[in-house]
């Protein structure tokens, strides 16, 4: 039997506890709030990075090597600090972690803006680093995983959460730049430190609360199955974990090195620099639809099953990169590869709570993000290596869209 199959609620199970219109406004107001603070933190602490590269280095004269360095070193970190965070989480809730990591945050951008030294930059990037796995998406996903136990309205909180947050790219990308030609990048980045503290302190601290005692479960009903709460230790005992790792490992290391390195192949291919990097733009546009569409899919099919379909999309994707020959089948691949790009994050918050259920969510997703930042972290510069050995991206392309695939089976067949 597959893993995501639980067993049903009976009526007379005592932790069955139906949420309330007020609880359901509260979880509402929870999920909004961190729709906007997940907005501007990803915007901040991510993408707004490779605004600064050339402008810090023209000032500093670090190398790109050197700056790059440091933010390679905050995703590690985050995946590191994401395994105690989760156990945090699943013991006191967001409101302290998110609003702690808020604050801090804040902090660590004004000390970027600081920075004269390349030490004390890797300093405060292994700060920012900590603060990512308390503000990030892990938290914000405990939040949706408990406070939305039907798993319908879990997936419709997942839609809403990242879709806006898809927009962070989209908004601060040219802000950030904006602000840097206006201003300079240090100031810039005060500038961005004030908006980070104004827009996320005070709604983590105000709006965000513990978690619920009891625990709210799903009604009962015959199309609603339970989902058997699970502890970290009962994950890591089953096969099903590792099964759902290993799928998530595989895609996230193929996404991860196609988008990189994609403006580059493009280039090689013979098109221009400013068509690759404005096609390498596009695909934070298009991931937003499939957000849209893959989402929601997990309240009618087996969430399994979409989230395999959303690997295969990629590798379709990957496959019309090899073949494309003109502008057009270019733009074919961006919608293809957006789509399932952008609808990767939300399916395996989903899918993780399908199978363990709210309990400890955190704990069990932290571990996962943990070897998922190890994807991120190995992909870039093993493709690289690949294309010194291979001679060139074509058999470079097939392998990923191979590793694609053997993502989807993976996940597919994965069993107890």
């Amino acid at each position: 039997m597959p893993a995501f199959m639980p067993r049903v609620l009976t009526k007379t199970d005592s932790r069955v506890a139906t949420a309330t219109p007020a609880s359901d406004r509260a979880a509402w107001g929870q999920v909004l709030t961190l729709a906007i603070t997940e907005t501007i933190s990803w915007g901040i602490l991510y993408y707004a990075f490779s605004v600064f590269l050339v402008p810090m280095g023209d000032a500093l004269g670090w190398s790109r090597t050197a700056l790059t360095g440091a933010f390679s070193l905050a995703l590690l970190v985050s995946g590191f600090a994401g395994i105690p965070a989760g156990r945090w989480l699943d013991r006191h809730g967001p409101h302290a972690l998110m609003t702690a990591g808020s604050i801090a945050a804040a902090l660590l951008v004004l000390g970027w803006a600081a920075a004269h030294h390349l030490p004390l930059f890797y300093l405060v990037w292994v700060g920012i680093g900590l603060a990512m796995a308390a503000v990030l998406y892990e938290p914000a996903f405990a939040v949706v995983a408990v406070r939305f136990p039907e798993r319908g309205a879990r997936n419709r909180a997942l839609t809403v959460l990242t879709f806006v947050a898809g927009f962070a790219s989209v908004i601060f990308i040219p802000l950030t730049n904006w602000l840097i030609d206006r201003f300079g990048w240090r100031e810039a980045l005060v500038a961005l430190a004030g908006i980070l503290a104004v827009s996320t302190i005070v709604p983590h601290a105000l709006i965000l609360r513990p978690w619920p005692q009891p625990r709210p479960v799903a009604p009962s009903t015959p199309a609603a199955p339970e989902t058997v709460d699970r502890t970290l230790h009962e994950a890591l005992r089953g096969g099903t974990f590792w099964s759902i790792t290993g799928g998530f490992f595989l895609a996230m290391a193929a996404v991860v090195a196609v988008t990189i390195h994609l403006i580059p192949y493009l280039i090689d291919r013979g098109y221009s620099a400013g068509f690759a990097a404005s096609t390498a733009g596009l695909i934070g546009l298009f991931a937003l639809p499939g957000r849209l569409i893959f989402t929601p899919l997990g309240s009618i099919w087996p969430r399994q099953l979409v989230t395999a379909a959303i690997f295969l999309l990629e590798a379709i994707a990957i496959v019309v990169l090899i073949h494309a020959s003109s502008h057009a089948a270019v733009f074919l691949f961006v919608a293809l590869f957006g789509a399932g790009f952008g609808a990767i994050t939300p399916a395996r918050a989903a899918l993780l709570a399908d199978i363990y259920g709210a309990r400890s969510f955190a704990s069990i997703n932290g571990v996962l993000a943990f070897f998922l930042t190890a994807a991120r972290g190995v992909a870039p510069v093993g493709t690289s290596l690949l294309v010194a050995w291979w001679g060139g991206y074509q058999a470079v392309l097939w392998f990923l869209a191979g590793l694609a695939v053997l993502s989807a089976l993976v996940i597919l067949f994965a069993r107890e």
